[in-house]
Parts: C-alpha cells; sequence; structure tokens
C-alpha cells in the first residue's frame, strides 16, 4: 500500500477547513435554544432533505455496507428498504402531528399521550443507541484513516470529536443542516466514482460481476425460508418495518428536522426527499462491497486482509492521487455531519427533558449554557466509547449497530403506535406493557447471549429449553408487540383516558376532512 499524496491531504484539509468555515459562520446566531436546536423556517425543503439524508448515512455506511457486501449477500439492506414502504403511508400525518404538539423533544409527546414514565423511558432507550452508535461510528472511522494514513487511532479519535464539538458548539442546528448539504453532494459523488472505478477494473466488466457474485452467493437477499433463529429474508422484512416508525416517528434526530423546516408541506417534503435518497445511497455501498468481492476474486488479496479493511485496502492501492484523498475527505465529512447531528439531538433531549425538569424557571440563557456544555460532554463520552471499542476490537459492525437498534428500541415503537392509533389506551396500561417489555428483554437478551469464559462459550443465563432461540433482531420486534398487546389489554382495566384529539391520528384525519369542507 502506498501512502497518501500530498494532493490527498491538501483535498482532506480543505473539506475539514470548510466544516470548520460552516461551523464558525453562524456563530453569531447562536443566542437561544430555539435557534441551537432548531433554527426553524431558515432552511429550503431540498436542504432538510439532505440533511435527512447526511442524518442517516455515516461512517457505518461508508465502511460497514462494503464490509457486508464483501463477505456475504445483500440481506441486511432489507431493513432499508423497508423503510420508503412503510413510511409512504405514514409520513403524512407523523410530521404535522409533531409539529402542532411538542416544542422541542419528541419525547414530550409521550409524556403529553402517556406520562413521565414514558418520556423518560423512551428518552433514556434514545441516549443509549444514540451513544452506542456514536462510538461505532467514531472506531470506524479511526480505523479506516489508521490504514490509510498510518496515523495513530486514538489520536484521529481525538481530532475527529474535536472538530465535530467545536462545529456544533459554534454553529448550531445551521451549521449542522448546510453540513449535512455539503456532505449529501459528497456523499453520492464518492459512492458513484467508487462503484464505476470499481466496475472498469472488473475482467469482464458488469456481467461477469453479476456472474461470479451470483456464484458464490454474494447476490440475493437470502435465506427465504420462514425461520426467525437465523439471520432470514422474513426477520430483516419484520425488523425493517420497526426499524422504519422507530427511527422516522420517535428518534430524535430525524424528528427535529420535521420542526426545523417552516410548514407542515415543507417539513413533509424534506422527509420524502431524504427517504427516497437514502435507499440508493445504501444499494451503492452494498455494490461497492459485491464489486470488491469479485475483483479480490480476480485479483488476490493479501494473506490475513479483514473484511472492514478490504475497502481502505483497495482505496489506497487501486484509486489515482486525487481521487483517493476525495474519498477520505467524504468519509471523515460523513462522520463529523451525522455525529454533529446526534451530538445536538442528545443536548436537546438533555436539556428538554431532563434539565428543564429540574430548572423549570431558568433563563433561555441559562438553558442555552447548559445545552453547549452537555454537547461538550456528549462528545467527551462518544470518544472514550470509541477508544474502548478500539481497546478491546470490534468486529461485524454493521451486524453491532442493528442487534443494538434492536435490543435497546424497548417497545418504543409500541408506545408511539398506542399513543397515535389507540384512544383507548392509557397511562397505567402502557407503564405495565413497558415493565412487562423490559422483563423480556432481560430474559431474551441474558439467556442468548454467550461470553467466552476460560477457553468455552458460557451463556449469561441458561434456562434450558426455555432460553431464547430467535435472532436477536427479533428481540426488539417482539418488545414493540409485548408493549402493543400488554399494554392495550391492561389499558381496559383502566378508566377510559381524556384526550386531545391532535394527540391522535383520528384526529388528524378530522382536522383534515375539516378543511376541505
Amino acid at each position: 500500500m502506498h501512502q497518501l499524496h500530498f494532493i490527498d491531504y491538501a483535498i482532506i484539509i480543505i473539506v475539514l477547513a470548510i466544516t470548520l468555515y460552516l461551523g464558525f459562520r453562524f456563530a453569531n446566531k447562536q443566542n437561544s435554544t430555539q435557534t441551537f436546536f432548531l433554527a426553524k423556517g431558515n432552511f429550503p425543503s431540498w436542504a432538510l432533505g439532505l440533511s435527512l439524508l447526511s442524518t442517516l448515512i455515516s461512517s457505518v455506511t461508508f465502511l460497514g455496507y462494503p464490509a457486508q457486501g464483501f463477505t456475504s449477500n445483500w440481506i441486511l439492506l432489507v431493513q432499508g428498504l423497508m423503510v420508503p414502504i412503510v413510511l409512504m403511508g405514514t409520513i403524512w400525518f407523523i410530521v404535522p402531528l409533531y409539529r402542532k404538539v411538542i416544542g422541542l423533544s419528541t419525547y414530550e409527546y409521550f409524556e403529553k399521550r402517556f406520562g413521565v414514565f414514558a418520556r423518560y423511558y423512551s428518552s433514556s432507550s434514545f441516549i443509549i443507541r444514540q451513544f452506542a452508535g456514536m462510538g461505532t461510528v467514531l472506531f470506524l472511522i479511526a480505523v479506516a484513516i489508521q490504514k490509510l494514513t498510518s496515523m495513530n487511532a486514538y489520536l484521529i479519535l481525538a481530532v475527529v470529536g474535536l472538530i465535530l464539538t467545536v462545529v456544533n458548539l459554534k454553529g448550531g442546528m445551521q451549521a449542522v443542516i448546510w453540513l449535512d448539504v455539503f456532505q449529501g453532494f459528497m456523499l453520492f459523488a464518492s459512492g458513484i466514482i467508487c462503484l464505476t472505478l470499481l466496475l472498469m477494473s472488473i475482467k469482464g466488466g458488469i456481467p461477469a460481476a453479476i456472474a461470479i457474485a451470483t456464484t458464490n452467493d454474494r447476490a440475493g437477499f437470502g435465506p427465504y425460508d420462514i425461520d426467525f433463529s437465523r439471520l432470514t429474508l422474513i426477520v430483516m422484512i419484520i425488523n425493517g418495518s420497526f426499524y422504519a416508525i422507530q427511527k422516522y416517528g420517535t428518534d430524535q434526530t430525524v424528528v427535529q428536522r420535521y420542526l426545523s423546516a417552516k410548514t407542515d408541506k415543507s417539513a413533509i417534503r424534506a422527509s420524502m426527499m431524504g427517504i427516497l435518497l437514502t435507499v440508493p445511497v445504501w444499494t451503492i455501498f452494498m455494490f461497492i462491497g459485491t464489486a470488491l468481492f469479485v475483483f479480490y476474486q480476480q485479483n488476490p488479496l493479501p494473506a490475513g486482509t479483514e473484511a472492514a479493511a478490504v475497502f481502505p485496502y483497495y482505496m489506497m492501492t487501486q484509486l489515482p492521487v486525487g481521487v483517493v484523498g476525495f474519498i477520505v475527505a467524504a468519509l471523515i465529512s460523513a462522520a463529523i455531519c451525522s455525529l454533529s447531528a446526534d451530538l445536538n439531538s442528545l443536548a436537546a433531549v438533555g436539556v428538554e427533558d431532563y434539565y428543564k425538569k429540574i430548572k423549570p424557571t431558568a433563563t433561555d440563557e441559562n438553558y442555552l449554557r447548559v445545552s453547549k456544555w452537555l454537547v461538550v460532554l456528549s462528545g467527551c463520552i462518544s470518544v472514550l466509547i470509541g477508544s474502548l471499542y478500539l481497546y478491546v476490537g470490534n468486529e461485524g459492525v454493521l451486524g453491532v449497530i442493528f442487534t443494538i437498534y434492536a435490543i435497546f428500541s424497548g417497545g418504543i415503537v409500541g408506545i408511539f403506535m398506542l399513543g397515535i392509533f389507540s384512544a383507548r389506551a392509557n397511562k397505567q396500561g402502557v407503564n405495565i406493557g413497558i415493565i412487562v417489555c423490559v422483563l423480556f428483554t432481560a430474559y431474551a437478551f441474558l439467556t442468548s447471549t454467550e461470553v467466552g469464559l476460560e477457553g468455552h462459550k458460557v451463556r449469561l443465563l441458561d434456562f434450558g429449553r426455555f432460553n431464547f432461540t430467535h435472532h436477536k433482531l427479533m428481540l426488539g420486534v417482539y418488545s414493540h408487540l409485548i408493549v402493543i398487546v400488554v399494554g392495550y389489554v391492561a389499558s381496559l382495566f383502566y378508566p377510559k383516558p381524556v384526550l386531545d384529539t391532535n394527540l391522535l391520528y383520528s384526529g388528524w384525519l378530522q382536522n383534515k376532512r375539516n378543511e376541505k369542507k
């Protein structure tokens, strides 16, 4: 492998300079929490759409998808393919509902519908998932850049963490969204460039690539049998359906984009654009992994090359000077953009869901100061988690991310769906559903997880034939279903709640009918 050329470093430095410029460009405008977290009305729909795209695309896409496509078929792409299918029918009322009933935090809706316990349970689940995902993104970026430049991985973590924290502190949501726009263009360009050069370098072109990939089980979405104990197509379809609702219906990073739009129509247009652009990007990078497999069937890799290192190895040995710098810059930019959005959302949840409960009468100036301290704290915690991943090692990162989402989704979609669609569901019933969900999740995780102990695997909790044997991605699905079923049935034993109809799908539907009269 050759080292990065001066031109490559120049391109990377220019991109980082643009990133910092955008952070400082809006520094003087961050004088309230509303501006810092929303900057409502300052963005056109297309910019918010690209921001949604960049929020959902990170180093996991850049490195995780090619690694998955290199080692297996396209089954993990199914989760992303379910997103537009599910959301085409739901985004129309989710967006205006949130814009009407909450101020900043997604989980304010959960409190208005089911009380404080539902709010704190859902917001804490979000925080856990975000930190796990952010640590993984930082881990991936550090490993990739280390392999490309031979720099110390911990130093890379510190530098990237510092840049994204400074950008967020100075520019707030305005910097985050315009950085996302910049990253959106780089994302498409880098993916298309890599895939085009790869396909051009395969002997026999696209027909040969398809033939070799098919012969070696690198195409398709199987296994196709009805089996919930393995990673099968049916598991990914079901999991992906709930993932779509969870991410676009209950995730703070996404809902903040809805709230930042000037009008409901602008927010819906931005959401549709983000949804429709995300799937092609995921597909491009999964296809890159497949093309890498084909290329290295014709040009064998050095012995011992790990799957996660194949894409960086290809970049450093096959791509021309300048292109490598552009791809690395896009990789770093993807990490900074997605993590900046995460930091902003974590600070929003921290202030809105927790600090304001402790200090309900504090000034907005105080809330803004605390918000910025929370950005710094969240950045430090994420770097520490990434450092821990580096220290202990990590394999199959994409699968790990999906598993974390499944386990720590914790029935959030179940709470959301009961809140939206059932006027009969009440606080007491949903609280019981959440408690049952937590007990089930603990049982399923402990009885299905094995750890190495003195040279052999030991199950954390062994109930013999009563162990949880289904795939862990189904764990998240079951947790949502448990909340829906137990929460609804338990609600029948308590009085019907008196509700603001704006909190329900039926209320939204009635408002639409009234508008047409």
